[in-house]
């Protein structure tokens, strides 16, 4: 007898349309679990890291502070937040949001730091405690460089923001608190003042992937240190970072293991080229660690991200009408919609331009392996002007950067057309 699929019979009624219709939904409860999973992982992950940033550099020792059993001054909530740390307002009970508002909270001491930690309320960073309640340990989790908050409490306290750059916090300040560099200065064969005056270079909102692959910590520009990308607006984009090393899962991999000093298996033969001298020599072409705490949450992480939408614009923040005329412009005269290709805003394929091709200089291209730079989305401008643009921030603000490709490829752009074309990239 011929199925009633190929003669387009209806099915009979029974437990077949009840297992029909359960899979019909497979999918989007297998994409409500994987988005469930992966904030908690991009949240609050450590990847076992703990033995390096805590461990290892003892970095909660100087957070904690000789009368919390630690070493020096301690770190202050007020110290904190100056560095660029986020205080996550849904994880204070509400009591302690009431002291905190009516100015009850000493914000200058370090236990009250402390107790934020145990609360898990300081945003990318966790807390290992003891038995006695005593601060043990610390790691550090996705969300330290690419959440922030959106200050509805008070600045640097409010809801998180997953995905945005956190161009407020000074990274190499912070590390360069660790009381043990040794193990940084070990892999880069430097003493620790080295490292310290290299981490302390950086300044806020930047970050230097790279100096555990090559070793180098400055270039023509100064500082080798990039700033924190955008983690949201990754769907339908190939390459993940300025440098192009490779999609999302292989940068989460990436950081994982090579720069949260997380516990898990990395691949990439690519680190054994002589361009990257100190990744060969520790090894970072084929990681095994003995237990992997990483492997395992990459599919659930790089899908969270995928699901992080492109913020809007605030209201207010741009011209409208001038932004309908700057549309035009971007995709006309200024032909910039050639590689920023809407919806997507960098090009669908291998998004990667050579130095010559964008009119700058080769230093951090030559840092990846195909020495290029990326096309970078441009959704969400207005979350990533701290810091201004380009890799290494090099343009203060939209008007250089308009001005650097009106002057490299002779657009002989008016200035109404400049200001126009800056109104339509603020809308994005």
């Amino acid at each position: 007898m011929v199925s009633g699929f190929l003669t387009g019979s209806a099915q009979p009624s029974g437990a077949p349309q009840a297992v029909s219709a359960a899979l019909s939904y497979s999918t989007e409860l297998n994409a409500l679990s994987k988005v469930e999973e992966g904030r908690r992982i991009f949240r609050y992950d450590t990847f076992g890291d703990q033995a390096f940033w805590g461990d290892a550099l003892k970095l909660h020792q100087a957070i904690a502070g000789a009368n919390l059993g630690g070493v020096g001054p301690g770190v202050s909530p007020a110290t904190a937040l100056a560095v660029g740390l986020k205080v996550d307002v849904e994880a204070l009970p509400y009591t302690l949001q009431q002291q905190l508002a009516a100015g009850q909270v000493d914000l200058n001491s370090p236990a009250t730091t402390v107790a934020l930690l145990q609360l898990n309320a300081v945003v990318g960073v966790k807390g290992v405690f003891d038995q006695q309640q005593r601060l043990s340990s610390m790691g550090i989790q996705c969300a330290l460089c690419h959440s922030t908050v959106d200050n509805s409490f008070a600045p640097g306290i409010g809801h998180r923001l997953d995905g945005w750059p956190n161009r407020d916090l000074n990274v190499g300040a912070i590390i360069s608190l660790a009381p043990n560099l040794s193990p940084l200065a070990n892999a880069l064969q430097v003493d620790e003042a080295t490292v310290r005056q290299v981490l302390q270079s950086w300044g806020p909102g930047k970050f230097d992937a790279e100096l555990l692959m090559d070793g180098k910590a400055f270039g023509p520009n100064g500082p080798a240190a990039t700033l924190l990308p955008a983690a949201f607006g990754l769907g339908g984009v190939n390459l993940h970072t300025y440098g192009g090393w490779g999609s999302v899962p292989y940068w989460n991999a990436f950081v994982a293991n090579l720069e949260m000093q997380g516990k898990g298996r990395f691949f990439d033969p690519r680190l054994n080229d002589t361009n990257f001298p100190v990744a060969a020599r520790l090894g970072f072409a084929n990681v095994k660690a003995d237990e992997d705490l990483i492997t395992s949450k990459l599919a659930s992480l790089q899908f969270y991200q995928l699901a992080l939408p492109v913020p809007k614009p605030p209201r207010g923040s741009f011209d409208a009408s001038a932004a309908v005329r700057g549309k035009a412009v971007f995709a006309g005269k200024a032909n910039c919609a050639s590689c920023h290709v809407p919806p997507l805003f960098t090009e669908p394929g291998w998004n990667q331009h050579t130095p010559a091709e964008i009119g700058i200089d080769d230093f951090q291209a030559n840092r990846s392996p195909d020495k290029r730079y990326r096309t970078t989305p441009l959704g969400g401008l207005f979350t990533r002007t701290k810091g201004g643009f380009y890799h290494d921030g090099r343009f203060t603000d939209l008007s250089a950067v308009v001005e650097h490709y009106n002057t490299t490829f002779g657009l002989n752009l008016t200035a109404g057309e400049k200001s126009d074309l800056i109104q339509y990239l603020k809308s994005l």
